[in-house]
């Protein structure tokens, strides 16, 4: 316990030190004794659950004075020469910053449940019992192919249900008038520019109309207004030699000679005398 709370404080327990394990790891290293049945194990299990990962055996002593210093040598050579994705130790004592130190991340496999050592807890993953330690390294095979299995299979059915959409859509479009008939576009577009083009002269005719006969109300208008209707109707219009138009007969004078214009033609008269609107004389 003093040795565990001295490696507390300097910190070989931090949670934010510990490494995660590589999911599919291709070569795993055991560091133990050969000699156990827990090696073997460990190899059978590994073997079964992961077939295609490579599999290590680092031999070191596990109990005497020399086995400390043994399984740090092993972790430090299999670190120093990249030699596996994940290591398994077997249980030790003073191999705690060995672990620390490794780049590589480190499974602590105890020979019983209820064994505890200080490789545990300095540990990057902690495992009840070797065999356990072997099944925490790698994921089981066969659930990795039920799963691809199961891709495999939703991949196939969404591809097919593309493949039926899309030739459902292929099949829609190729009954479509445009292509079972090209020239039926051309067709429904020379109808179209011939529905356009009688609207168009309709619009244009009846433009016309109503020009034509606003033309003829403002021409019966003038008609009506212009001076010489109104000679036809028995009027006259007298003139001075300079051609100004008579309003009054004081414009007048005696003796002088003017011009009438008629409905159909033209008079010289002379004035004789002046008369005012009630047909009296008046003086000159």
């Amino acid at each position: 316990e003093q040795l565990k709370e001295k490696l507390r404080k300097e910190g070989l327990f931090d949670e934010t030190h510990k490494k995660p394990l590589p999911p599919y790891p291709r070569r795993i290293a055991i560091v133990t004794s050969p000699a156990g049945a827990a090696v073997h194990d460990m190899i059978r299990i590994l073997r079964r659950r992961y077939p295609i990962a490579k599999v290590l055996l680092l031999p070191v002593r596990v109990q005497g004075t020399e086995a400390p210093a043994e399984i740090a040598g092993a972790i430090r050579y299999a670190n120093a020469h990249g030699l596996a994705d994940v290591l398994i130790t077997g249980q030790a004592v003073g191999v705690a910053r060995a672990i620390y130190d490794s780049d590589i991340p480190v499974i602590s496999a105890v020979g019983h449940e209820p064994d505890v050592a200080i490789s545990d807890f300095v540990a990057d993953r902690r495992a009840s019992t070797p065999s356990n330690a072997a099944e925490i390294a790698v994921p089981d095979m066969a659930e990795l192919l039920r799963t691809l299995d199961a891709a495999r299979s939703r991949m196939t059915q969404s591809i097919r249900r593309d493949i039926a959409a899309h030739s459902h859509r292929l099949e829609s479009l190729s009954k479509k008038r445009v292509l079972t008939d090209p020239t039926a576009y051309l067709a429904d577009r020379r109808q179209d520019v011939d529905h356009m083009t009688h609207r168009l002269c309709a619009a244009m005719r009846g433009s016309t109309d109503d020009q034509r006969r606003r033309f003829g109300a403002l021409a019966a208008s003038l008609d009506a207004l212009s001076p010489l209707k109104v000679l036809g109707r028995g009027y006259a219009l007298a003139q001075q030699p300079d051609g100004t138009v008579l309003r009054s007969a004081d414009q007048a004078r005696i003796g002088e000679t003017l011009r009438l214009r008629l409905a159909d033609g033209a008079l010289r008269c002379q004035v004789k005398e002046k008369e005012n609107e009630h047909g009296s004389k008046k003086d000159v």
